[in-house]
């Protein structure tokens, strides 16, 4: 399998801040039972990333549960590749493989593929994006995509664009 790539342009952190809503994930055990999944990325000030992970368990309406974190760039030339840890001095890998051009989604990925988020500004994405996504998944970054699990979002939480 070739190796991972990582977007081709400059990632704005400053852009890339803010909450993020998990449309679907690769099942992973420190996400089990998570339904209406979000990270929200703040900057914190020793130049690194504040990551707060939050999901309800089982139901829409189950029990909120939260992981606190930090991340850090460690590919400066395009910050696309990052080092996350949620237990100090466990950290994995984050790396940012496709993202919108108004930063209005993302994917995450991790280079031995164990890993795989899509992100969306929104809780909802429409099925054309979702689906040129999972094109580009399979084709361009040789991804599993049956492994994919959509994750459920609350629907009040709809924005008024489409995605």
């Amino acid at each position: 399998m070739p190796p991972l790539e990582t977007v081709s342009q400059k990632v704005d952190l400053n852009r890339y801040l803010g909450k993020w809503y998990e449309i679907a994930r690769y099942d992973n055990a420190f996400q089990k039972d998570c339904v209406a999944s979000m990270a929200t990325y703040s900057m914190r000030p020793d130049g690194n990333i504040s990551v707060l992970n939050q999901c309800r368990v089982s139901t829409l309406e189950g029990e909120l549960k939260s992981a606190e974190g930090k991340a850090w760039v460690v590919d400066p030339a395009t910050n696309a590749k990052l080092k996350v840890s949620f237990f100090w001095p466990f950290s994995g890998d984050y790396w940012i493989i496709e993202l919108g051009e108004h930063y209005e989604y993302a994917v995450v990925g991790h280079p031995n593929r164990k890993y795989l988020w899509i992100l969306s500004r929104t809780p909802q994405m429409n099925d054309a994006r979702y689906n040129e996504i999972l094109n580009r998944l399979a084709s361009t970054h040789c991804y599993d995509t049956t492994r994919l699990v959509k994750t459920p979002q609350p629907s009040h939480l709809q924005s008024s664009k489409d995605d």
